[in-house]
């Protein structure tokens, strides 16, 4: 359970959303900033029903960044985006 609250200080980053990270393996600010948001969203999805989504690639960017994910920047949404269109999502 500490590693849920480990990741929980990160912003964007509720219980939920920590225990799919927890399941694939990340356990805290430095493996999520290792494996990356990309990588993190296209394992998360192999989780049945994970709900991966957009909004969840934003947020993992964000808390990689150490930011809210409204706060990233358009060039980096942009990115995100196309890379989650080519998830086939």
């Amino acid at each position: 359970m500490s590693n849920i609250n480990n990741l929980t200080t990160l912003p964007n980053i509720g219980k939920t959303l920590a225990e799919k990270l927890v399941m694939i393996g990340i356990e805290n600010e430095q493996d999520l900033k290792t494996v990356g948001c990309e990588n993190a969203i296209i394992k998360i999805a192999t989780i049945q029903n994970s709900g991966a989504c957009i909004n969840m690639l934003y947020a993992l960017e964000g808390a990689i960044q150490g930011i809210r994910w409204h706060g990233l920047s358009i060039e980096r949404k942009a990115e995100l985006k196309e890379f989650y269109k080519m998830m086939g999502k």
